[in-house]
């Protein structure tokens, strides 16, 4: 079992130094400048009949929809450091889980502005406008709040043993390589669909969810280490978080934009009040 954990840490770590290397960020940037470049062309192919009939009914109909995917691609981008960062702080991943939730307002307040056809006409765009302002707003709102709460965080290891850390990260390791397959598995899935039938499904919230199960779990993994009630606390209140992005993820405009605001300022808090209280939690145990 050793050999087997150690294997797949040196696995993920050749993963992980390839991923953020300065080659792979210039190859990305291209990417996402032809992304931008192909979804202009496909509109125009879209709009003047070039393209097969399962484009028609799709997001290409309108003029700015070329926007929308290079920040698709940029949400991809970041669910993949996400993954690297799993392993190295749960407080770290739950911080980048909520730059993602940013992010994605941001994401949804281009695809908003992707649905107009003309910036002219208040009438017919009014809705998508006002939508677009609420998610930049709750953008913003959670992006403050991240700032804020990074300030605050201190990170207190959970083992009093280094074999026992060193297990412990090992542990995360692998778990963060099951999630960059199942990642890289609904990819695939999402790209078929967008090249088929020409709708892609944003499969965003069906990945929180995952993330909900795989966040449960680092908990009950912690707990062969550690009872200590500070700690478990706060770890399962950012499962907590977790879910609570997942729901904010489920629902309509506004409310997803308030719930979203709700989790930040929930672990902002609770990022406080751990500082506050944890050297006395320490002194009683």
């Amino acid at each position: 079992m050793n050999n087997f954990y150690t294997r797949s840490d040196d696995f993920f770590e050749r993963i992980k130094t390839s991923w953020e290397s300065k080659t792979t960020q210039r190859v990305v940037s291209w990417i996402l400048v032809l992304a931008f470049a192909l979804g202009i062309l496909i509109y125009f192919l879209v709009h003047y009949g070039y393209l097969p009939k399962n484009f028609e009914n799709g997001d290409f109909n309108y003029p700015f929809a070329a926007i929308e995917i290079p920040f698709t691609l940029l949400l991809l981008i970041e669910l993949m450091s996400l993954i690297f960062v799993l392993p190295t702080s749960v407080a770290k991943s739950v911080m980048k889980q909520f730059e993602l939730l940013s992010l994605i307002f941001l994401r949804f307040a281009f695809k908003e502005f992707s649905h107009i056809h003309s910036l002219g006409e208040w009438k017919t765009n009014e809705e998508p406008f006002i939508h677009m302002v609420a998610y930049g707003v709750g953008a913003l709102a959670i992006f403050v709040l991240i700032g804020f709460t990074y300030r605050l965080q201190r990170h207190i290891r959970i083992t009093a043993k280094e074999e026992d850390q060193t297990r412990f990260v090992q542990s995360k390791k692998f778990l963060a390589l099951l999630l960059l397959t199942t990642f890289i598995l609904i990819g695939l899935s999402d790209l078929y669909q967008w090249i088929f039938i020409g709708k892609y499904p944003h499969s965003f919230t069906f990945f929180y969810t995952i993330l909900i199960f795989s966040d449960i779990l680092i908990v009950l993994i912690a707990l062969r280490y550690t009872l200590d009630y500070y700690r478990i606390f706060r770890y399962s209140a950012f499962v907590l978080a977790t879910i609570l992005i997942r729901v904010a993820l489920s629902l309509e405009p506004y409310f997803n934009v308030i719930l979203g605001v709700i989790s930040a300022v929930f672990v902002y808090f609770l990022t406080m009040s751990y500082n506050y209280f944890v050297e006395d939690f320490k002194q009683e145990s």
